[in-house]
């Protein structure tokens, strides 16, 4: 079995039901919105919280991936940074208990955290965001080391903002043979990063997972168009087209990937386990077109929970219909 090695930001969710808005009042955190805090604050916010009975969720866009590839079977690894304390704790030994190989750095921060506000009779969501020791992930933390033994390499798109990071990793992944992946993970992060994904594109990556808002930021280009010229820079492109399915490219070969069957209730993590199906196919050594659709029947099973984290019926349905996609192409 190939193996993959994710890195990106070391983030746990903070999810609590709060009786009214009282305390996002006390924090200046409007009603709805996506805030991000200072360490201080952070920490009074999550000793706040802890008297409501809070989840939480360790996640973040790679480290959502890595922990799909690892439940698939592929020998899985993740590179990231986190505080000494209990969330950073909490964040490792999660990735462990999943089988993956968590390979953390430590900082005198505080582990990053996402906080979520569920308030009112719609369950209206605010958001206040720490991330603490996820920033403090810096090139001279590599060291060639990491990347031996790996045959992927995963990169999460919102670290593209730390260029000299992602340069490196780059050149370790590469020198160390692996095939190069990137979740361009958000359109304003290409955009203000255009020429430098370019670079990375044209002269390191292998795979690109783009939606349609990102692939447009990218190229400026429509979806379709969008995939071809992608395509033209790496391997293989894929592209996202929400609840349409996606497309993907490599070379002249084309395939518009009909999305699988669901009863959607939260978009959030779909593309995560996406990427997640599409790298571990192609591990297998799967047609593309193979690899796109078992990256939908993930995607599919992750839009029908609330949260990144998919429960273990639908796994098991998961890996019964990859095992029947897998031996229509035997």
């Amino acid at each position: 079995m190939k193996s993959i090695l994710g890195i990106g930001n070391a983030l746990t969710d903070i999810l609590a039901v709060l009786p009214d808005d009282s305390l996002l009042q006390t924090y200046h955190l409007p009603l709805g919105s996506m805030q991000h805090v200072d360490m201080e604050t952070g920490d009074r916010i999550w000793e706040a919280l802890k008297g409501y009975g809070v989840k939480y969720v360790p996640g973040g866009s790679a480290a959502n991936t890595i922990t799909c590839t690892a439940i698939l079977g592929m020998t899985s690894g993740f590179l990231g940074k986190i505080g000494n304390d209990d969330l950073g704790n909490l964040f490792k030994s999660t990735m462990e208990q999943f089988g993956v190989r968590a390979q953390m750095l430590y900082s005198e921060k505080s582990s990053g955290r996402c906080m979520v506000f569920i308030t009112g009779a719609n369950a209206e969501r605010t958001f206040a965001d720490y991330m603490g020791a996820t920033l403090e992930l810096g090139p001279d933390d590599l060291t060639p080391e990491f990347f031996e033994g790996y045959d992927y390499f995963h990169i999460e798109g919102y670290l593209v903002q730390n260029q000299e990071l992602i340069s490196k990793a780059a050149r370790l992944a590469k020198a160390a043979g692996c095939i190069i992946s990137i979740d361009m993970a958000s359109y304003n992060v290409v955009d203000s990063n255009l020429a430098f994904f370019h670079n990375l594109v044209d002269n390191y990556v292998d795979i690109v997972f783009a939606n349609e808002s990102e692939a447009r930021a990218f190229t400026k280009m429509e979806p379709r168009e969008a995939l071809d010229d992608i395509s033209s820079r790496c391997k293989i492109a894929v592209v996202k087209v929400g609840k349409q399915g996606s497309m993907v490219k490599s070379g002249d070969e084309y395939h518009f990937i009909e999305p699988w069957p669901a009863t959607p209730v939260d978009a959030t993590g779909a593309g995560d386990t996406y990427a997640a199906g599409f790298l571990y196919a192609h591990s297998l050594g799967l047609p593309l077109k193979a690899c796109g659709e078992i990256g939908s029947i993930i995607a599919a099973k992750v839009v029908e929970v609330i949260g990144t984290k998919i429960d273990i019926p639908r796994w098991r349905d998961a890996k019964i219909e990859i095992k029947q996609l897998i031996e229509k192409y035997a």
